[in-house]
């Protein structure tokens, strides 16, 4: 094992949601190294810390959204809903750190401002907002892939006078029962929020940017005999889980869309929409709905039927209703079209009427009309995958900030390491598995340790991915990117939603056993891609 004594770590851990709680645990009660991490917040749990939005749940079935890693803890943990709300997430997230005791090495309420490569010596030298200073010889980034608020600058918008808030930074004492609420955005957070939203607030206006597809989610209490065949059946639900396409827990359709009649396609989609859950809809009814136009229209075709038979008023219906493909992430609520029959509720299309500014008593439009409010909540996402690594001054060889490395756009090898950043390994970065988070981040992880493993079990000092190998996957997340239709609009998986920001794919789009299957083959080829480096040779005492 290389000689750890000239650092003070063995390795640095940026964050504690799901990724940095289990990769603090793969390499200290695995692997033995020494291991500090940081996390900015006041707790653990990552997304689910800090996201404490009304209505603020998992849309991924709470029977695979939690590890697998510990067969004890999937035995003990019971569940009464569907899908997991937050609050419960959390306590999950807070039970497993108790439970294999990783307080200890995580510190809170500090964040990482800096990460610079030292060539000479094959270290990480980490900085921290509490001022210190801290070298390992591994630094692993758990930054999450929707952790980077994106806040538009709406003129006006300090000038408001009420509350103003992003989904993503939650206080715990907001409330918005009785008061006037105006929500900005409706992607999955924007959507899960009109509805428990429209339930408590004296009046809430929804600004609207672009209509979604919204199928319902089937959400409800489970019973214990229900929970009980589930623990079960649990080594056979995570082999399929890892040997599927979006690792979400059901059955993928292998049937093309167009090869049945339209009476069965009918059928077919009545059938995923009482049954609810957006992944199940789009990966679940037929298999090439993300693939095919024909497919796709069809599904799309189905939604804005459902739309129209939902929603009373037919202006309102036609603003709900979406023109573009059914390509973006599949979004799924109890409730969604139903919440704008409500009387109040009114939504106000941006596109149509832009918002023209920000006052203090609330949001003007550009036909004029004032919209007062009390709270205005931004529901206005992330700068996904590579947000986080925007914030922190991260230097690889030759002092090259990642940043520059990525003015292009953001590339890697297998959405874990990056040319010229030896010993630096991302938890889902920038071009990984387009899938369910858990098992994607699990992937990871262990992959991750089994390069750190290399390591420390030779006579190396570190390892890096090539530029070539770099460039190779790259190319080949841009080619399973063109093949689906989820290039062919603008949404946060291009970065899209970023203004200025160049459109990049983020992700492979091939599915989680294809990822896991080449991963298996890079291993078995020596790690094909990773250089080891031999230690520094040392001069000769005269």
């Amino acid at each position: 094992m290389t000689d750890n004594t000239g650092t003070d770590f063995d390795a640095i851990v940026v964050g504690a949601g799901f990724a940095g709680i289990y990769m603090t645990h793969k390499l200290r009660d695995e692997l033995g190294l020494r291991v500090r991490t940081f996390e900015k917040g006041s707790g653990v749990g990552g997304t689910w810390h800090w996201n404490r939005y009304p209505g603020a749940m998992a849309d991924v079935e709470a029977f695979v959204y939690r590890y697998s890693f510990d067969k004890e803890m999937l035995q003990e943990w019971d569940w009464k809903t569907r899908y997991i709300p937050q609050a419960e997430i959390l306590a999950y997230l807070e039970a497993v750190v108790e439970r294999h005791d990783l307080a200890r090495d995580i510190q809170l309420e500090t964040g990482v401002t800096s990460a610079v490569y030292d060539e000479d010596r094959d270290v990480w030298a980490v900085t921290t907002t509490d001022g210190g200073s801290h070298t390992a010889r591994y630094l692993v980034t758990a930054l999450g892939p929707l952790s980077k608020t994106n806040l538009p600058d709406i003129p006006g918008r300090d000038t408001f006078e009420g509350v103003m808030v992003h989904t993503g930074a939650w206080p715990e004492d907001l409330t918005i029962d009785g008061k006037r609420v105006g929500v900005v955005g409706t992607g999955s957070t924007g959507t899960q929020f009109v509805c428990a939203a429209a339930r408590t607030a004296e009046h809430l206006t929804v600004f609207q940017r672009t209509p979604q597809y919204v199928v319902p989610s089937g959400n409800g209490p489970v019973t214990e005999e229900y929970v009980a065949g589930v623990k079960a059946d649990y080594d056979r639900i995570w082999d399929q889980v890892r040997n599927s396409r979006v690792g979400c827990g059901f059955e993928e359709s292998q049937t093309p869309a167009m090869s049945v009649s339209e009476e069965e396609r009918r059928r077919v989609f009545e059938e995923g929409w009482r049954v609810g859950n957006g992944f199940r809809f789009m990966f679940g009814t037929f298999g090439d709905i993300a693939v095919d136009p024909a497919a796709n229209e069809a599904a799309a075709a189905f939604i804005r039927s459902k739309i129209k038979e939902i929603v009373k008023d037919p202006e309102t219906a036609r603003k709900l209703t979406p023109t573009d493909y059914y390509a973006r992430r599949p979004i799924c609520n109890e409730g969604y079209y139903e919440a704008f029959n409500r009387d109040n509720v009114t939504l106000v299309s941006v596109r149509e009427n832009p918002i023209r500014e920000i006052t203090p008593k609330g949001v003007v439009t550009e036909d004029g009309v004032e919209h007062e409010l009390d709270v205005l909540v931004f529901a206005t996402g992330f700068e996904a995958m590579d947000g986080g690594y925007q914030v922190i001054d991260i230097r690889g060889r030759g002092g090259e900030p990642i940043q520059r490395h990525w003015a292009e756009g953001p590339s890697s090898y297998l959405g874990v390491a990056v040319s010229g950043f030896p010993n630096m390994f991302m938890v889902y970065g920038p071009n990984s598995a387009f899938s369910n988070l858990p098992p994607g981040i699990e992937t990871h992880v262990e992959w991750i340790a089994e390069l750190i493993g290399l390591v420390e079990n030779g006579d190396a000092t570190a390892i890096e991915a090539t530029a070539e190998a770099e460039a190779g996957w790259t190319a080949t997340c841009e080619e399973t990117a063109a093949y689906s239709l989820f290039s062919r609009v603008d949404s946060w998986i291009f970065g899209t939603n970023i203004p200025g920001k160049k459109r990049s794919v983020m992700f492979f789009f091939g599915g989680l056993a294809e990822y896991r299957r080449r991963l298996r083959e890079i291993a078995a080829a020596d790690y094909d891609g990773f250089t080891l480096h031999s230690p520094h040779t040392l001069p000769v005492p005269a």
